[in-house]
């Protein structure tokens, strides 16, 4: 069972997980990675994963069967487990609790050599609508406080499958950086009495500089302090804290954005890992209305090193309105 232990000094939680310890992989120099000779979320291999949890499919067809569009299933080497209870106590001087939680997988596709930027738009407004509905399920657990989506694609991004693929990990505590921007957004209100999302939304949509592509519902930019290059956020025009309230006829929207966004970086940087992560507010707690849910999309193509381990400042090679000039010149 994995451990949740809190830093007394600075308040972060660590997850100490004892069963992906056990992946082979875990520890190895990095190499290339050679082509998968099996993949378990190929269809035809349904039954290599752990079960369906849900999926997108065939009416006439079975779970953990073929004839599906998108599955979602527990991943393998789990983070945190839903078994079990939290069991909050302190050692000496520290605390611990049980490693609660959830931790799923979104086969997103059964075409193994597909892509974000590739799949049909339909898929990716169906993907969207699976993480909605995934985040609804799991917060009605009251173990749970935070719900992060997130997707690594490529080696270098941590993906330990070339099949597209992304994640779910939810939390019985909210992550310091979570706390931390819900912090600032309070600070922001209190200061300006707006939310500073809508703030950023309206500047970006207004002067364009860093704008990579937006539509009615939905804009994409590299943000003013960059920490990475091209890294791109994508924020909701209209105020939303919770990904879980985005409407049925705002996920196509959504889903263009993303895809716009995702193919320019693939075409501008001849599909570079990247991570993309959505913040959205806590669960089970009260809703933060001020707090505004986000992509925030980072392609890996610096490293973190001593200075930035050290200071928690983040040195950018690229200024963000180059970046989003030269996205914004690819052609689609």
């Amino acid at each position: 069972m994995s451990e949740l232990r809190r830093d007394p000094i600075v308040g972060r939680w660590v997850i100490v997980s004892s069963e992906r310890g056990g992946r082979p992989t875990d520890f190895e120099p990095a190499t290339p990675r050679p082509p998968d000779a099996f993949c378990p979320f190929c269809a035809g291999n349904e039954d290599k994963t752990p079960p369906e949890i849900r999926a997108i499919r065939d009416p006439a067809s079975q779970p953990d069967t073929g004839g599906w569009k998108i599955r979602v299933v527990s991943n393998k080497f789990p983070a945190l487990n839903i078994e079990g209870e939290l069991n909050k106590r302190a050692r000496g001087i520290y605390d611990i609790m049980s490693g609660i939680g959830a931790h799923e997988v979104f086969i997103e596709t059964p075409e193994h050599d597909r892509t974000i930027s590739t799949l049909p738009p339909d898929h990716v407004r169906d993907l969207m609508w699976m993480y909605r509905e995934r985040l609804r399920d799991l917060e009605k657990d009251r173990r749970l406080k935070f719900i992060l989506i997130f997707r690594n694609s490529g080696q270098s991004a941590g993906a330990s499958l070339r099949h597209p693929h992304s994640q779910l990990i939810a939390t019985p505590t909210i992550p310091k950086r979570i706390l931390e921007e819900l912090d600032g957004v309070r600070r922001y209100i209190d200061f300006k009495d707006r939310c500073v999302f809508c703030d950023m939304v309206d500047e970006e949509h207004t002067f364009k500089q860093r704008v990579v592509c937006e539509n009615e519902h939905f804009i994409s930019f590299t943000p003013f302090a960059a920490r990475f290059p091209f890294e791109m956020w994508i924020l909701p025009k209209e105020h939303q804290p919770c990904f879980k309230s985005i409407k049925d006829d705002q996920l196509e929207p959504l889903a263009a954005v993303l895809q716009e966004t995702i193919k320019r970086l693939d075409k501008s940087l001849d599909f570079p890992p990247y991570n993309y992560v959505i913040h959205t507010s806590p669960v089970n707690s009260e809703i933060n209305y001020n707090y505004h849910w986000h992509f925030e999309i980072i392609p890996r193509l610096t490293h973190v090193a001593g200075f930035e381990w050290g200071t928690g400042f983040y040195i950018n090679p690229t200024p963000p309105e180059r970046a989003a000039e030269f996205l914004r010149e690819v052609e689609l």
